[in-house]
């Protein structure tokens, strides 16, 4: 069945970050406000359990007192599982709104479970790229293509745990008195840089499938490509890592750079969205620049310009790229010619591996 998806074309290359519940007649049998005898959805549990350890964040869109509602997750101890949790008396649509914003990614990776026609067209409404499913189907969600084919690596299974660290300090920086500097500066941020092994792979592939705002090219590498290019002397493919205080980010970060003669040419770099208000794409940026500075070489850089790339656009700017040639449309070259090469930022302790 599932005729929400049945009437709307879905895009099955693009995987699955947010699943979000309503709660009365979907999470659970009943409606919580008119003092029903509720009672879970037969296997959720074990659904929202499987979604979280695949790697898959969930939240809640819910018409209710959002006291009660958390209380009766509590009870029923599902309440850790759900980030940003929208619970009140407005719009569906906007509840998804605030997730998103509040989660930095997009909206065509989120699922929306509801057990109402109405609730979901009007989240249709407003976010036609929301993949919308009646909470009668909710057992088949594992099904979908999106879900059913991914696999997961070990930095997916502690992405919930991993955006709970990152809510911790974004109260911390909201309270915080001084400049962003001051902040960053007594996080002990650690900022790992590793040549890609082996065991790398699956991450690194799921980094291209996945990252979309820190992106410079948005161009996917299959495992196998990857595993073809760490061993290649031609290519250096990176990948790095953040630490602070709360906690390791993961591995959030990729580069893919080809030795050509004299040149050094970054193929890709990206970045999590996670860490935006870190500036670890400069850094990393300063880690290229330095190797090629020190080795003689010339530096470019490959550009493909996507509606949510922006912000790598303005990194690659920050960092004293400019653009040299139109490759394509929306493809350039950058140079940066290596005339002033930064120091790493004081505030990060940057580690080579």
């Amino acid at each position: 069945m599932m005729d929400d998806l049945a009437n709307k074309p879905v895009n099955s290359d693009i995987p699955v970050k947010c699943i979000i519940w309503d709660l009365d007649n979907t999470l659970w049998d009943g409606i919580l406000s008119e003092g029903d005898d509720l009672k879970l959805k037969p296997g959720i549990e074990k659904i929202i359990n499987q979604f979280d350890q695949m790697g898959i964040l969930q939240s809640i869109a819910s018409r209710n007192e959002a006291s009660d509602a958390l209380e009766m997750l509590s009870k029923f101890n599902l309440r850790h599982y759900f980030i940003y949790p929208q619970i009140h008396w407005g719009a569906k649509s906007s509840s998804i709104e605030n997730i998103q914003k509040s989660l930095n990614i997009s909206a065509d990776t989120f699922i929306f479970v509801d057990d109402q026609i109405l609730e979901r067209d009007e989240v249709n409404a407003k976010f036609p790229e929301v993949t919308c499913i009646d909470a009668l189907e909710y057992q088949s969600i594992l099904h979908l293509p999106r879900i059913a084919n991914m696999e997961i690596s070990d930095d997916a299974k502690l992405r919930r745990q991993r955006y709970q660290e990152d809510i911790l300090r974004k109260e911390e920086e909201d309270e915080f008195i001084g400049t962003s500097e001051e902040f960053l500066s007594q996080l002990n941020m650690k900022f790992y840089i590793a040549k890609a092994k082996q065991e790398d792979l699956l991450r690194a592939e799921e980094l291209t499938q996945r990252t979309n705002q820190l992106n410079s090219t948005g161009i996917t590498y299959s495992r196998e490509k990857l595993n073809e290019l760490i061993h290649s002397d031609d290519y250096g493919v990176f990948v790095f890592e953040l630490v602070d205080k709360y906690g390791s980010y993961g591995k959030i970060g990729l580069a893919l750079v080809h030795y050509k003669e004299k040149t050094d040419y970054i193929k890709l770099l990206l970045m999590s969205c996670r860490t935006l208000s870190r500036g670890v794409g400069s850094i990393a940026l300063t880690y290229i620049m330095q190797q090629a500075k020190a080795k003689g070489h010339k530096l470019y850089a490959e550009f493909r310009r996507t509606p949510r790339n922006r912000q790598m656009f303005v990194t690659y700017q920050f960092s004293g790229f400019k653009e040299i040639e139109k490759i394509a449309d929306e493809t350039m070259l950058f140079e940066n010619a290596l005339e002033q090469v930064p120091d790493f930022p004081y505030y990060v302790d940057v580690i080579i591996n």
